[in-house]
């Protein structure tokens, strides 16, 4: 393989572990997956939360606390992803989508952007340091679920999401229910 051509595939993969350590790290605080979260920062890393700063421990037990307490199921999406590669440090900014659903409303949505630090150490990019940086919070008012309309032939076999590892996320290979046709 050629220079030019080893060092685009490099920067490929980079890039994909970086991306894969950002969909980690909103895919574990939804579960509530403290091995998958922390399997996201390096050990002496920090995270600037707005609210909280704290290293990656400390961090995790606030952010699960909160959770637990406050919320009944949340999502983090990530979107925009600008990521300046330097060697074993890389520099990211990724758009953030959160959206709780509070044990009691008004609901939260939240969009910013999480501006990383992340470096490669033994191989492995982490987050080294973050700050987030929340541009806008908004409430939200709870509507009629529309699955509960009366004749709704699902209404009663939704799968509910789980914060842990009975998630149906986790389970392989996924088993969905039977067709509706198959069903009568």
């Amino acid at each position: 393989m050629d220079e030019l051509l080893e060092k685009k595939l490099r920067e490929l993969i980079d890039r994909q572990e970086i991306w894969e350590v950002l969909l980690r790290y909103g895919r574990g605080i939804d579960r509530l997956d403290r091995e998958l979260l922390r399997s996201c920062y390096h050990d002496d890393a920090i995270d600037d939360h707005h609210v909280f700063v704290a290293k990656p421990d400390d961090f995790i037990d606030w952010v699960f606390e909160d959770c637990k307490a406050n919320t009944t199921v949340h999502h983090h999406g990530v979107n925009n992803h600008h990521c300046e590669l330097d060697g074993d440090n890389a520099y990211a900014e990724t758009y953030y989508t959160y959206i709780g659903a509070n044990r009691k409303q008004p609901h939260m949505l939240s969009i910013g952007r999480y501006i990383d630090h992340f470096q490669r150490r033994n191989g492995v990019w982490k987050i080294a340091n973050r700050v987030c940086v929340i541009e806008k919070t908004y409430d939200l008012m709870e509507t009629e679920n529309r699955f509960a309309e009366a004749g709704d032939p699902h209404y009663g076999e939704l799968r509910p999401a789980t914060r842990d590892r009975t998630d149906l996320s986790y389970q392989h290979p996924v088993v969905p229910r039977r067709p509706l046709a198959e069903a009568k």
